[in-house]
């Protein structure tokens, strides 16, 4: 966690001081969005739905293992989805990209390749939405964007927000708070998924990530499985929301001795890693097999939805394909 999401956790009284800042970030992004609104900035819509799962604020919400229980809920209707994805922290350049399960999360980033892995279903890695969106229309009939709700550039049919126990954090736009958006924008969106927190509207619904079993690294071509240690000398992770990981490992009775935290998107080296047993994420895993020992394990986890959010979902797809 670097310098300013310590402030923001700590609603620190100095970040008041970067307020004009705020006000000169909701000038720009309220006149971007009226560029799209009022079609001076063109914006782009393809021939096949679009879902788009994002936040209004910065930091891991759990959007990811959102994506991936909407992809196999999907595909379970029968649709063929595909994924759309920035690519963050990746190094490829040449756009778009379709992910393979054998690359690194070096070169397509941590998030893309975990969903590549987890999903089999086409991801496609693009900071141009539009031009990523075309080429994955041509693979799949329905696209779930892994964020970009404030890239309006791409149409989208559906909106979802999700947000965590944080919720709005003070209530402030960059960089007094870490909301990019103000908080009205949640009256246009079409659900609100809401992870580790009480429900406060009757739009929102929760999300639980139910654990899986512990998994070693190192479980793909071994003959024999390795042992699962009943404590661990450390939990590590980089992502948006450490805590909420330590949080899970006490609740399940995961016994540690330390905690290592990185920032969230980490690249992580050897070096990086202690000696001794390490249990980490999945997001994380993704980033290290490739020079993980054998004392090295991950937590998957996968989402849970309250209510009839997946059966709402479904009926709003079958109205967007009604003549």
């Amino acid at each position: 966690m670097n310098s300013i999401e310590r402030a923001w956790h700590k609603q620190a009284r100095w970040l008041y001081l970067l307020a004009p800042l705020s006000a000169l970030f909701w000038c720009l992004s309220s006149l971007r969005r009226a560029l799209f609104k009022l079609n001076i900035r063109a914006s782009y819509k393809l021939n096949v739905p679009v879902i788009v799962v994002g936040n209004i604020s910065i930091g891991g919400n759990g959007k990811t293992p959102t994506v991936l229980g909407i992809v196999e809920y999907l595909k379970s209707q029968g649709y063929q989805p595909g994924i759309l994805s920035r690519g963050y922290t990746g190094e490829c350049q040449q756009f778009p990209y379709l992910v393979k399960a054998d690359d690194t999360a070096q070169y397509v980033g941590d998030e893309p390749l975990l969903m590549a892995q987890e999903a089999n279903v086409p991801v496609i890695i693009d900071p141009n939405r539009v031009r990523g969106g075309q080429q994955l229309s041509t693979l799949c009939d329905v696209i779930v964007c892994d964020d970009g709700l404030q890239h309006y550039a791409l149409q989208r049919d559906i909106e979802i927000v999700v947000m965590d126990e944080r919720r709005l954090g003070n209530g402030w736009l960059l960089p007094v708070g870490n909301l990019r958006e103000l908080p009205r924008r949640l009256d246009d969106v079409d659900f609100i998924i809401i992870n580790s927190a009480s429900l406060n509207h009757p739009h929102e619904f929760h999300m639980e990530l139910i654990p899986q079993p512990i998994t070693p690294l190192l479980n793909v071509g071994h003959k024999e499985p390795c042992p699962i240690p009943t404590s661990f000398n450390f939990l590590m992770t980089g992502v948006g929301n450490p805590r909420r990981f330590e949080k899970t490992c006490e609740q399940l009775n995961i016994r540690f001795e330390n905690t290592l935290f990185y920032g969230d998107h980490h690249q992580y080296v050897s070096k990086d890693v202690p000696q001794g047993t390490i249990l980490m994420t999945q997001k994380d895993a993704v980033k290290c097999r490739s020079f993980a020992l054998s004392s090295w394990f991950y937590l998957p986890v996968k989402a849970s939805f309250s209510g009839d959010f997946l059966t709402q979902l479904s009926d709003k797809l079958r109205l967007l394909s009604l003549p």
